[in-house]
């Protein structure tokens, strides 16, 4: 069984004991957070509608970074250089039950 959750702007697909990065929350290390559920499927049943009761729980791992971007501007013959970087803030949790 798995089910598609949506955790910020984002939708990603999980089952029981996956390891996930969400946004970043202000949640401590351990606490539990329930997530929406989009959609889940179970082999052959296919559940998209009629969930606003389910929910996916999630226990928090700790914070971690995403991969440093590099963000550069250039207009040619007027000497203008502008370099930017960036690197997005994740909560990393792990699923430990699917409620449908």
């Amino acid at each position: 069984m798995y089910a598609i959750v949506r955790a910020g702007s984002r939708q990603q697909k999980v089952a029981v004991g996956d390891v996930i990065e969400i946004d970043k929350t202000d949640a401590a290390v351990g606490d539990t957070l329930t997530l929406p559920v989009v959609m889940t499927v179970d082999g052959d049943k296919v559940t998209a509608t009629g969930l606003d009761k389910a929910g996916v729980t999630v226990e928090v791992l700790g914070a971690t970074k995403g991969p440093k971007i590099v963000i550069q501007k250039f207009k040619n013959k007027t000497g203008y250089k502008k370099r930017q970087g960036h690197r997005q803030k994740y909560t990393q949790v792990k699923v430990t039950d699917i409620s449908a």
